[in-house]
């Protein structure tokens, strides 16, 4: 009496010769050439080229204020200067009160950026740890201001704010722009993250809301807190069109507008973009410094309060 017997077909590649599977693996693996062109194409030249559109024009302007005013205007294109020179440095300098300009603006950009981190994390915490009646309505209020231009609030500011007397003051400056709505939503996006048994032991301790938020929340949102104030002191440094409308005095200008003056006052004339460039590269030099100094906290402070649970 025969039995059955039954047949067991190979698996693909079981009965392929070693030097086959070998093959195999290269054309599937990292290093294949459609592998490297996708990765070419669509990651690097992409990334140099989107480098290159934002660092060219930083990098012309620098060199170009040390250029001569005719290699600035010459028909033939002049990449480096002949000889470097800080002649348009001083002119600058001269030119219009530049220390005054910068003053102003360590002065309002400094209270002003403290004024909204402070804001912005009084805020947050209230709206993640805190009870109390239209929370939930607060938060979409302060995504739609979010949604809003800044622009259209300026002609309601200024009559206020000139009502009151701020016309070419500190106070006129900074008091239109000391909510931060993007602060605010990226901190209570981070303090959702927090483990509530981590509160719950301050409490046990005998912590109140006050120091509960400065002694357990704030330590370990360093990084958020950090990309925050990146961002609003970027803002506030480089705010042009509120400090032009409500300052006529040059003792109250800062940078930004101090630059319109340095134009006005050299900008038509044959030296005056080498002189415009010196200025604008000590405008933004200040900014390069601290983004250089707090850089490293971007991405982990972006990032942290991505995901939520």
């Amino acid at each position: 009496m025969s039995t059955p017997t039954t047949t067991t077909r190979p698996g693909p590649g079981a009965g392929a010769p070693p030097a086959a599977s070998a093959l195999q693996r290269r054309r599937n693996g990292p290093f294949t050439r459609a592998n490297l062109l996708s990765t070419i194409t669509g990651g690097y030249v992409p990334l140099i080229v989107a480098t290159l559109v934002m660092v060219l024009p930083l990098l012309w302007m620098i060199i170009s204020s040390f250029k001569a005013p005719h290699e600035i205007l010459s028909t033939e294109l002049v990449v480096l200067p002949e000889s470097p020179s800080v002649a348009n440095y001083e002119a600058a300098w001269n030119s219009v009160p530049i220390p005054r300009f910068f003053l102003n603006s360590v002065i309002v950009t400094t209270i002003g950026s403290s004024i909204k981190v402070l804001l912005a994390i009084f805020t947050a915490y209230a709206l993640v740890f805190v009870r109390f009646p239209f929370k939930r309505i607060i938060f979409v209020l302060i995504l739609v201001a979010l949604m809003v231009p800044p622009q259209v609030s300026i002609l309601p500011n200024y009559v206020l704010i000139a009502g009151l007397g701020g016309v070419n003051t500190y106070w006129g400056i900074i008091l239109p722009g000391l909510g931060t709505a993007f602060g605010t939503f990226l901190l209570r996006q981070f303090f959702l993250t927090i483990p509530t048994a981590m509160l719950e032991a301050a409490e046990l301790d005998g912590a109140g809301h006050l120091r509960t938020l400065w002694s357990v929340v704030v330590p370990i949102s360093i990084p958020t807190v950090a990309t925050v104030a990146l961002v609003t002191i970027v803002t506030e440094w480089n705010d042009y069109i509120w400090p032009l409308i409500i300052t006529s005095e040059a003792s109250r200008m800062t940078l930004p507008v101090g630059l319109t003056a340095l134009q006005n006052s050299e900008g038509n004339t044959g030296a005056g973009w080498g002189i415009l460039m010196a200025g604008t590269v000590l405008v933004i030099a200040p900014v390069l410094i601290v983004f250089a100094m707090l850089q490293r906290h971007i991405v982990s402070g972006l990032t942290q309060g991505s995901v939520t649970g």
